[in-house]
């Protein structure tokens, strides 16, 4: 993955926190704090967690991909949709 987006300044190990609410509110903060992002801030913090789940791939763990899995439901929850 890379450590640097043209849209988002992602928190360091963002994707290595326990909880997908924690994922969630940091993808979340990224976003809605971004001057650099193109898309509506739900759309490139969604992105952002879908293209890392995307490059892991099959070396992620069950337990792992699953956490990042809810964290998806977690962002949608946080911006209402």
């Amino acid at each position: 993955m890379t450590r640097e987006s043209d849209a988002l300044t992602l928190s360091p190990r963002v994707f290595t926190l326990r909880s997908a609410k924690a994922i969630a509110q940091s993808l979340k903060r990224s976003a809605d704090h971004s001057r650099r992002r193109k898309a509506a801030p739900f759309r490139s913090a969604m992105s952002m967690l879908t293209f890392y789940i995307n490059r892991a791939g099959r070396n992620l763990p069950k337990r792992r991909k699953r956490v990042l899995e809810n964290a998806k439901v977690e962002l949608r929850a946080l911006y209402g949709r």
